[in-house]
């Protein structure tokens, strides 16, 4: 007992040292993990948080926020030290203007593991209209101004004459979430550029691209349903005819009263997100802040908590977590064992 807890004050002593380094401010310390981040890692990091405590009880509970990953990425970076989270829940890479914004405020050390593969899945209501989608649909559905134009369809009909005259309603993610991030990139993105005119537009001017081929049009049609994914599923048994983005292990929770909407004739389902045949395939992250290792007791265990759950017949599956290839899973629980910090040079 007395060894804990002068385990536990000279890592309190070392995370205010942190907090002093980084100028935070921060005067005190934890002793029990924070993560912020990913609504889509929201119920993975959690599963693991419950069985960390259970396999190590002389931690404390982790406390696991969903703030999204944009808004979760903006908290992790903002420093080092008691006031700062020490894990980011990422459904999507880091951005190079992050982990600039990190290294500006003194998060030099950050640890990047690739936890497994979401998909974000279109879904719709079990007695909804039976939508079969395109990149290209779900773009000049949705999209500010395709192609450039001001997006006047009303219904998906308007969109593609094979589509029901259904009105356009797509409950997503905010601009906040990683999720509307894959969104943008995954599906957005590549119905623009379906368009040569827009493809070439890529490299003759970047920002004008990215704002016709990624903005969301903000008349309706698309409705902003916060960080909360289970809210979707809820909204779209209450209105059949509309269709939710959100991840794929929401869709897998809830089969009893939704089911996965085609893209490019390529159904969400387990196999096609492994294997990135459907579009909306995407890998899953965690990044931990290097200077707090050593300082906020438990937090190495609970990494190795989390590599030793995401094999395919590990609980993270159960819970929907899709398992990367072996190769990848091999190569971050090396990650996650010999705590390696990124360079970010690959960065976007």
């Amino acid at each position: 007992m007395l060894k804990n807890f002068a385990f536990v004050a000279v890592s309190a002593l070392a995370l205010a040292a942190c907090g002093d380094e980084a100028g935070s401010g921060a005067s005190g310390a934890r002793d029990q993990i924070k993560v912020v981040g990913s609504s889509t890692l929201y119920p993975f990091t959690t599963a693991v948080a419950e069985k960390f405590v259970t396999n190590n009880p002389r931690f404390k509970a982790a406390v696991v926020e969903s703030t999204g990953t944009g808004a979760g990425m903006k908290l992790f970076c903002a420093g080092v030290g008691a006031n700062h989270p020490d894990i980011e829940n990422a459904s999507r890479r880091i951005k190079k203007s992050e982990f600039e914004d990190c290294q500006k405020n003194g998060v030099k050390d950050i640890v990047e593991i690739q936890i497994g593969i979401d998909g974000l899945a279109l879904i719709e209501a079990k007695n909804g209209p039976k939508m079969a989608l395109t990149t290209a649909d779900i773009y000049k559905a949705i999209a500010a101004n395709p192609y450039g134009k001001p997006n006047t369809a009303k219904t998906w009909k308007d969109v593609n004459p094979a589509l029901p005259a259904v009105a356009i309603q797509v409950y997503g993610p905010p601009s906040t979430s990683g999720t509307r991030d894959s969104l943008a990139e995954l599906i957005l993105e590549k119905g623009c550029d379906a368009n040569p005119e827009m493809k070439a537009l890529k490299s003759q001017d970047a920002d004008k691209h990215k704002d016709i081929c990624t903005k969301v049009r903000e008349d309706g049609a698309y409705i902003e349903s916060g960080e909360n994914d289970n809210l979707i599923v809820q909204k779209l048994t209450a209105n059949p005819n509309a269709i939710g983005v959100l991840g794929y292990s929401f869709l897998e929770e809830n089969l009893a009263s939704v089911t996965g909407v085609k893209i490019n004739n390529v159904a969400p389902t387990y196999a096609t997100i492994a294997d990135f045949s459907y579009p909306g395939a995407r890998a899953l992250y965690i990044y931990v802040k290097g200077a707090h290792l050593n300082a906020i007791p438990g937090l190495k265990e609970f990494l190795g908590e989390y590599a030793s759950a995401w094999n395919p017949d590990g609980y993270l599956a159960k819970r929907g977590l899709i398992a990367s290839p072996d190769a990848v899973r091999a190569a971050n629980a090396e990650v996650a064992t010999k705590l390696t910090f990124m360079n970010g040079s690959d960065l976007k």
